[in-house]
């Protein structure tokens, strides 16, 4: 009976509920719609095969980080003085090639090591908005400019949040950050408390040439994955949502759109590769480019998951202005876009 349910527990370590969503969404909508599971098919491996070019160029720029020991180079922004901290934990938040659940340990490392919390702040925005991956993806579905600016916001953000914590603190808040018993454990605080030179030619090392190897795999599985699912939902939106619905509810440039779509991406974001085709797909449909913009923003770091997370490690008043900076920052680049982009 032991070995039943270790076995058991095993097997369930191993399904991956992403790619059973994805398997019984299909199984489904074969049933209820076989002519649409056909399209929905068609249209997920035409779109797979359009972005691949895009998907394996920023995968390969993750491997690389990881395997060279480049992300420990994080650690060097957290020096000097609080201003100055601000303004590059913000760049290298939003350059870093740190997934957003990787920076959770790393942020928890920091605090505890007593790095001040504007800066942590800053990175904590930026960081799951842009990185490489995803600059390459975003230019890849959305084209270069809406990269471009959307990197800029990134980093605006961060700014936004790391200077406002700063003001913040003078006025007596945020004295402890963390909640009680968090530590400062997992591989992203190992990264922040020692980091190692960085070795730009791994691949003569074995070691790192497997790391690489592992890295690549596991990136092409996880953006393979959610981006199979995405452009899935992507083809039924496309299906059952009519233009005239999006373009009445969020379409336009004006204010109050950019602001639903604001609101309308915590709880609708899916993941930040994800989002990408979907936004696409909304702005084809009428969806003003700002708005999308917003979505993604506001998405990217105060989805639910994302939300939980913080929630789970600091206490509620940086909680509050976490999200609260993340809603400002989302609203206000979200409206400036058809200025600045």
């Amino acid at each position: 009976m032991t070995h039943v349910v270790v076995a058991t527990r095993e097997l369930a370590n191993r399904i991956d509920p992403v790619v059973v969503a994805l398997l019984v969404g299909f199984a489904v909508l074969a049933l209820l719609a076989p002519q649409q599971a056909a399209e929905s098919l068609r249209f997920t491996v035409d779109a797979l095969v359009g972005v691949s070019v895009f998907l394996l160029v920023s995968i390969a720029i993750a491997a690389c980080a990881k395997a060279s020991g480049a992300d420990q180079l994080i650690a060097r922004a957290f020096q000097g003085g609080r201003a100055r901290m601000v303004l590059a934990a913000a760049l290298v938040g939003a350059l870093s090639p740190f997934c957003s659940c990787g920076v959770i340990p790393i942020i928890a490392a920091l605090l505890a090591m007593g790095v001040p919390l504007p800066p942590v702040m800053a990175f904590w925005l930026a960081s799951p908005l842009m990185d490489p991956s995803m600059f390459v993806l975003t230019a890849g579905t959305l084209g270069t400019s809406f990269a471009i600016y959307k990197t800029f916001a990134a980093v605006a953000v961060g700014l936004l949040g790391g200077f406002g914590t700063l003001a913040l603190m003078r006025g007596g808040a945020f004295a402890e950050p963390l909640r009680a018993g968090v530590g400062n454990g997992g591989c992203g605080g190992a990264t922040v408390r020692n980091p190692k030179p960085v070795q730009w030619r791994f691949w003569s090392d074995p070691t790192r040439r497997e790391r690489f190897r592992a890295n690549a795999a596991a990136n092409l599985l996880f953006l393979g994955k959610w981006l199979a699912i995405a452009f899935f939902l992507e083809s039924l939106m496309l299906a059952y949502v009519p233009a005239e619905t999006v373009s009445r509810l969020i379409g336009g440039d004006g204010w109050t759109t950019v602001l639903g779509a604001t609101l309308v991406g915590v709880p609708a974001y899916l993941n930040g590769y994800a989002a990408l085709p979907l936004v696409g797909g909304l702005i084809e449909q009428g969806m003003a480019p700002g708005a999308g913009m917003a979505f993604l923003l506001a998405g990217g770091v105060s989805s639910i998951p994302a939300a939980i997370a913080v929630w789970a490690l600091a206490r509620w008043p940086v909680f509050v202005a976490y999200l609260g900076f993340a809603f400002v920052g989302a609203l206000s680049l979200g409206l400036l876009y058809p200025v600045l982009a």
